[in-house]
């Protein structure tokens, strides 16, 4: 039987501590200090999808969300800006700019989901 217990995503930043206060404040993720400012949040259920690609030197973390149009408004109404929605076929698809420069995906997914839904 497999040891492996959860998963821990690194978000590189140029701004580590900007992007923490939005996780943190705007976000409402809990978190543990590991020390020195060092903050791990806890994210909701995950799951993991591969797909093909003609290179692998990058991986994407993508939020999902029930109501993608309700969420880019509360962000909005928090000062935060979203990219265009994108349709595809898995999901309905945005960015969020984050204040380190970087972006986090939000989705509301089309597909069946590992995840029951809340």
């Amino acid at each position: 039987m497999s040891q492996i217990f959860g998963a821990h995503v690194v978000v590189y930043s140029k701004d580590a501590a900007a992007d923490r206060a939005f996780l943190r404040d705007l976000l409402g993720f809990s978190s543990v200090d590991a020390g020195d400012g060092w903050l791990i949040f806890t994210l909701p259920p995950t799951e993991v999808a591969i797909h093909p690609a003609e290179e692998n030197d990058r991986h994407e973390l993508f939020l999902m969300c029930n109501d993608l149009k309700a969420e880019i408004s509360a962000l909005g109404s928090k000062g935060f800006h979203c990219s265009e929605v994108q349709e595809a076929r898995w999901g309905s698809i945005t960015r969020i700019q984050l204040p380190g420069g970087g972006e986090l995906g939000l989705y509301q997914p089309k597909h069946p989901s590992a995840l029951a839904c809340p």
